[in-house]
Order: structure tokens, then sequence, then C-alpha cells
């Protein structure tokens, strides 16, 4: 067999090896996340399966499922599946924690075998199971952004919805009711999800919280801030949200205009940052074995650091990944202005 699938083979038992090791020591009881994921159920199950259909239940699934729900049951009791369930949750992707870690594997697989067909490399096909284990993450927290920027698009639409709901007689839970019905997604997803809650008995309070959770907006935190305020001292609710309404316009504009005056700031931090790696990994599909000169020793024409058998190149690419990891970051700081 081939060195360099012996290499691929033995990274991604390193990568199971890891991630069992990570979820074995995250062990802790389970906190919000796991009553948070409870309620889901609940409320996401048009039905409860009672003693008499406990049988067609099982029959009717297929071994996967029972499989996933297994190792799904037995990570709830881990602190770090509560994070991912978080994490996924506010993506709004239906995935369950095993089938997400399953994912890591299989695209740092898939990342690998795919480098390593190019080049024939152990280095460049290493880089790709890298790069394939971290794509999944990627995706989630390009959803979570998406997902988050277009709720506070909406936000403002949203509040002169319930204030007209208000002003016409309906209930606070009522107007919620009528948000969720004509709101345009995921703002309708959200808001469906409270009033289901509210249904079923869960406080008003502790469901607003819920959906805080879900949306980590500080435009929401403030809307729910003023509606539990007016629940506890009274007022008219329907003028406060109006006006709430009328200063999240503004700061969306204020924030569109700084986006505008900062974009090329912004592009020229992610061109200087992503510019030095994109150029290596371009070397190192042109000439690897140019650039493999930094990750081998003097067998594969590079050098060792002195007195220790660790190739010269590896602390090189691990200083210059840490100063772009910086520098990004302070321009990052810099265009990031707050409203």
């Amino acid at each position: 067999m081939p060195p360099g699938i012996l290499l691929i083979g033995g990274g991604i038992l390193v990568l199971v090896l890891v991630i069992v090791l990570i979820l074995m020591l995250a062990g802790g009881r389970r906190g919000e996340e796991d009553r948070l994921e409870e309620l889901n159920s609940l409320i996401e199950s048009e039905w409860t399966a009672g003693p008499q259909d406990a049988v067609k239940v099982g029959q009717g699934r297929s071994a996967r499922e029972l499989m996933a729900e297994r190792l799904d049951s037995a990570l709830a009791k881990r602190g770090l599946a509560g994070n991912i369930r978080s994490q996924l949750r506010k993506a709004d992707l239906k995935l369950t924690v095993s089938e997400y870690l399953v994912l890591h594997l299989a695209t740092a697989a898939l990342g690998g075998l795919i480098a390593f067909a190019l080049r024939q490399n152990p280095a460049l096909a290493g880089v790709g199971a890298i790069i394939g284990l971290f794509a999944p993450r990627v995706f989630v927290s390009f959803k979570q952004r998406a997902r988050l920027h277009a709720f506070e698009d909406q936000l403002a639409d949203i509040l002169n919805l319930w204030v007209n709901s208000l002003r016409a007689g309906f209930s606070v839970p009522q107007a919620m009711e009528s948000v969720a019905r004509e709101a345009p997604t995921p703002s309708a997803d959200e808001f469906k999800r409270v009033v289901a809650e509210i249904s079923i008995g869960i406080p008003f309070e502790t469901a607003l919280n819920n959906m805080l959770s879900r949306i980590e907006s500080e435009d929401l935190d403030l809307v729910f801030t003023a509606v539990n305020i007016q629940r506890e001292v009274g007022g008219n609710l329907a003028e406060i949200l109006d006006v709430i309404s009328h200063t999240i316009r503004e700061r969306v504009r204020i924030k569109g205009e700084i986006r505008t005056l900062t974009a090329s700031g912004r592009a020229t931090g992610t061109l200087i940052s992503m510019l030095p790696i994109a150029l290596a990994l371009f070397l190192l599909f042109l000439r690897p074995e140019y650039m493999g000169q930094l990750f081998y020793g003097p067998e594969g024409g590079g050098a060792y650091i002195p007195g220790l058998p660790i190739p010269c190149g590896w602390p090189i690419v691990a200083l210059g990944l840490i100063m772009i990891a910086i520098a990004w970051g302070v321009i990052k700081r810099i265009t990031d202005i707050e409203v």
C-alpha cells in the first residue's frame, strides 16, 4: 500500500481519537441547552407516542436513525454536545450532534483524498484534510450570520406589524401570533416557536429568553427588555415599540453607511490575510518538491531545527499563521465600529 494512503488513514484515525477524547473530557451535567433541545422536540413533534405506538415507532425507524438516536442520547450527557446543538439551532440546520460530527470526519477524509489524488503529496493531503475538517464549522458560521442579518433587516417591519396589531386591540401573545402569520422567514419561524412555547405553558419571559438564545441580536434584546418592563410596570406598549422601531431603522441606516465607508478597509484586510495562504497553496500544487522543503528534513531537501528532529518549516509556518491572524484581528477591530 502506498505510504500516502497509510498517512491519510493514520491522520483520519487520529482525528477520530481526538474527537472521542474531547467528548469524554467535556462531560458535564445537562443544562439550559438540553432543556431547550427537549422543548424543541416537544414543539416540533405533531404527536407523542404512547405505549400502544412503541412497536410501530421502533419498526418505522431505520437502523441509521436508531443508531443516531442512541449516539445523541450518549452525547447529551456531554457539555460539548449542548454547545453544538446551540450552534446548529442558531443556523437553523436540521442536523443531530452525531450527524454533525460525522460530517466533520467525512469532509476531512474527502478533502485529504482529493488533495492527495491531485499531486500524490502526503503534506498536501494533510492540508486538504485540515481544510475539510473545518469546512462544516465555517458553513455553520456563515448560515448563522446570514440568518441573523436577515432577521435584523426584518425587525423594524416586524415591530410595525406588532404595533398595528396592538392598536387593533390584540393582546401581546395575540399580536405575536399575528406577526408569526404575516412575517417572512426567518422571523415567522422564530415567532411561531415563541407562540407555541407559550401555548404549552412556558412562561412568557422564558419563551422570549429562549428566542434570544437562538437570535443573538442587540436590537431584539432591546425589544424584549421593553416588553418585559411594560408587563411589570404597565404603560402603552404600542408607543414604546413604535419608538424602538424608529430607533432600529436609524441604527440599520447608520450601520449601512458605516459598512459602505469601511468596505475598502475590510476588503484590504481580507485580501492581505488570504494572499499569503493562497500563494502558499498555489506553490504547493505547482511545485510540491519546492514547498516540501518546509515540511521535510534533509532527506527531503530541507533542514532540521538545531538540536531537534523537527523540520524548520513547521515553526515558520506556525509563526506566519499567528502573525496573519493577529493582523486580521487588528484590521477587523478597527473597521468594526459599533453603533
